[in-house]
């Protein structure tokens, strides 16, 4: 959902050579071009395996989060339910990629599992998040998923983070209240469609009404989403569901929702001041936690680890990304700025974000 809250996006006197003078490296190019056509098959067996997993345990977890007679089981399941739901809500990226004849039927398991119970349902990241792959976007203005946060004051950083807690309340107005009272009135329908209607974190960003197969979806997926937001609402209200068990689903939610702006935070340097980058130049502003670290596994799921290799093979799917990784980092010379995109884990690049925001953002 889109956040209300602006920030200061005016670059820092000292920022350094901005990353679109960058040339494109042609090996690099060349090699990621050969590992797109070998390694762009999607595995339906994994695909739902694994999906269904994470679903499967995720859900158990917080039934037993709810059901639990002390606080120190409530709180080890509740770990357990946010990191198996967020697993399972990554796969809303995949559905942005993938073609759908290769996976049947993935995308509505998807919506009816994780999607609507969730209040996330795919229109919201399908049409959006590939405007942040196109290559005269990345980085500027028009790109949904980008904010220089590197070169901005240093309190949007936890700012940004902290504002993601909201997210379930959000969504709930989102499709309890909005999108019914919608339907009464033309302009508050322009801009629910325009402001609230997709994953994204720049605040500058409008979304295009959709059209065709897309509006059709659209309307399938939010007509759900409402419906089952309505009656999340009349079921707490009556008493129906418990006060308590609404609660803990709430926090559960607003656990995933954090981890996932704590992922998004370290997935770029966010150190490009608007305007349009070479391929090179995406990767580099992009992050991957390669192993031996074993944490990134957890809080950045589903292939996130190699966002900066997604950049270069975008349409490679999550299971084959450790693969080309590793197929690159046997091939290209060791001074490629393949390995320079490369990083440790977490806390340094926190600290790295951070420290840029410490240094070059507070100076404005």
């Amino acid at each position: 959902m889109t956040t209300t809250l602006t920030f200061d996006a005016t670059p820092a006197a000292d920022a350094p050579t901005p990353k679109r003078r960058i040339a494109d490296d042609t090996a690099l190019l060349k090699a990621a071009a050969e590992l797109t056509r070998e390694y762009s098959t999607a595995n339906p067996r994994i695909y739902w395996t694994d999906f269904l997993a994470s679903a499967g345990i995720g859900y158990a977890a917080l039934v037993a989060t709810i059901l639990a007679g002390s606080v120190g089981w409530a709180i080890a399941f509740g770990v357990v339910a946010v990191l198996a739901l967020y697993r399972a809500e990554s796969f809303i990226h995949e559905l942005t990629h993938m073609k759908h004849s290769t996976v049947p039927g993935f995308r509505a398991g998807w919506n009816a599992l994780i999607g609507v119970p969730m209040m996330v349902p795919s229109f919201m990241y399908e049409g959006v998040h590939n405007l942040h792959h196109a290559r005269t976007r990345y980085g500027t203005v028009d790109d949904p998923e980008y904010l220089p946060l590197a070169l901005m004051k240093p309190w949007t950083l936890p700012a940004f983070i902290l504002i993601a807690a909201l997210a379930p309340i959000g969504l709930i107005i989102r499709y309890a209240v909005l999108a019914p009272l919608s339907l009464l009135s033309p302009k508050l329908r322009e801009a629910v469609v325009a402001r609230y209607s997709g994953l994204v974190i720049n605040p500058e960003f409008r979304r295009r009404s959709p059209e065709g197969e897309a509006k059709a979806l659209w309307t399938k997926q939010e007509i759900a989403a409402s419906l089952w937001a309505i009656a999340l609402v009349a079921l707490v209200a009556t008493g129906v569901l418990p006060l308590r068990a609404f609660l803990i689903m709430m926090g559960i939610a607003s656990a995933v929702a954090v981890l996932n702006q704590v992922r998004t935070l370290v997935a770029h340097l966010w150190e490009n001041e608007g305007e349009p980058m070479t391929v090179t130049a995406q990767y580099l502003d992009s992050v991957n936690v390669p192993p031996p670290a074993l944490l990134p596994g957890l809080w950045a799921p589903v292939g996130l680890r190699y966002h900066a290799l997604h950049h270069l093979l975008p349409s490679v799917p999550y299971h084959n990304l450790g693969i080309a990784h590793r197929r690159l980092c046997a091939v290209l010379d060791p001074a490629s700025p393949y390995f320079k995109a490369n990083y440790k884990g977490l806390p340094g690049l926190m600290w790295k974000i951070g420290l840029s925001s410490i240094t070059r953002g507070a100076k404005r």
